[in-house]
């Protein structure tokens, strides 16, 4: 009797060498007005990356920290960059020449940054506790709206920070709380809890709902965000334990 082999076709990954320490952050980035995919990479070498994402290509590193940079990211056109480093500071840059724009000094370890929707702020956090979100406009003179993440002023690091819109940040925190402001009125509109130290946080637009998906500990748990003119809720809609634990680095993201 007659049997037909089936095979599957075998993937074979692309190397990109050029880090010589280990990476802390990646980011796909496909602008509207670019063909291609860019993968920006944030290092431990101080040398923040930016590669052709189909080809593993390097297109240009950003260079001027001295210190391990822990967060890396563009906007969603590619114009503009922004690193957070353990050197105390936030670099942002021209994403297409590389040149540094200017600097924002902090006063501990940054290890977060993200761009606003329409790319007028930038929102940074770290071992200071403290959400700090710019007006890029001002450049060098911008003075920070500053969120503390405790009533009590107690310290927590700030691992990420994700923007939900032009006034939403989310700040993920080392107790566990990842919280729901308003910077425009420094108002905490929600806390979500998971039980360890959150190591990261992605935020998924489906069709028919919002998903918050945090690495922590031993757990890999989503929550449905639901924005209102009231504010933004969360629930949780699963929670799934993993093989491995998110203790110093890691995270998770979710299959578009």
């Amino acid at each position: 009797m007659a049997t037909t082999a089936t095979t599957t076709a075998r993937q074979i990954p692309i190397v990109c060498p050029g880090h010589t320490r280990p990476l802390a952050e990646l980011q796909f980035l496909s602008p509207p007005d670019e063909n291609r995919t860019f993968l920006v990479s944030a290092c431990h070498d101080k040398m923040p990356m930016i590669r052709d994402a189909q080809s593993g290509d390097w297109v240009g590193t950003f260079q001027g920290h001295k210190g391990a940079v822990w967060s890396t990211k563009m906007d969603h056109l590619g114009y503009i960059a922004a690193t957070a480093s353990g050197d105390f500071s936030v670099k942002v840059w021209d994403g297409v020449t590389g040149k540094e724009l200017f600097t924002y000094a902090h006063k501990h370890i940054v290890k977060t940054v993200d761009f606003s929707p329409d790319s007028r702020q930038l929102a940074t956090g770290g071992h200071e506790g403290i959400l700090r979100v710019f007006e890029l406009e001002k450049g060098d003179d911008a003075s920070p709206v500053k969120i503390m993440q405790t009533e009590d002023g107690s310290k927590v690091n700030i691992t990420k920070c994700i923007w939900l819109d032009n006034e939403t940040v989310l700040a993920a925190a080392s107790d566990g709380h990842v919280r729901c402001w308003n910077v425009s009125t420094g108002k905490l509109l929600c806390t979500l809890s998971v039980a360890a130290d959150v190591r990261d946080m992605e935020v998924t637009k489906l069709a028919d709902r919002t998903v918050l998906t945090v690495a922590a500990g031993e757990m890999v748990t989503f929550f449905q965000l639901v924005s209102s003119g009231e504010g933004v809720t969360g629930s949780l809609l699963y929670a799934h334990k993993m093989p491995i634990n998110f203790r110093n680095e890691g995270g998770a993201t979710l299959h578009p």
